[in-house]
């Protein structure tokens, strides 16, 4: 009976191993292309911008940009990076930058944020506010999770040339 079982494993085994010599390695052809959002932040609604960012500098956060007399700045700790906004938004904010670095440097090729909302839109997800997909260069759109949370695809640069 054992070599009954180790015949019909090594019959089995020659077969796939026969099979994967023979059958060339194909790619998917309904392969998805992968959506580029840009760089990433959490944008905090903050109630006291003097307290929160003394605060996130005491975790070794440093301002790169923004100013503080307009109630917002963006703090970085090496790829983490946050905004601090006060009286501009109720609630914290996902917020995705297509066409930037994570050091907002320009980038040259990128989907840009119209391509982005047309992909969601395809798949069901509702936009408020929309972009505007007669335009080119910075715009923005937002969508909501099923938890109610914000997220913001805010693109600042000029459209890539394709």
């Amino acid at each position: 009976m054992k070599s009954l079982i180790f015949a019909l494993a090594g019959a089995v085994a020659l077969t796939l191993v026969g099979c994967a010599a023979v059958t060339p390695a194909t790619p998917p052809t309904n392969e998805r292309k992968f959506m580029e959002l840009g760089n990433f932040s959490v944008s905090l609604a903050v109630k006291d911008i003097k307290a929160s960012k003394a605060f996130y500098e005491k975790l070794d956060f440093k301002e790169v940009a923004g100013k503080l007399e307009q109630n917002w700045i963006v703090l970085q700790n090496g790829n983490a990076r946050i905004g601090l906004f006060q009286g501009m938004f109720d609630k914290n904010i996902m917020t995705f930058n297509p066409g930037w670095t994570k050091d907002k440097e320009t980038m040259t090729d990128f989907q840009d944020v119209r391509e982005i909302q047309r992909t969601l839109k395809s798949r069901g997800i509702k936009m408020a506010p929309e972009a505007n997909e007669t335009t080119e260069g910075p715009a923005h759109f937002m969508v909501t999770d099923p938890d109610g949370n914000t997220l913001l695809f805010d693109q600042h640069v000029p459209s890539p040339k394709r």
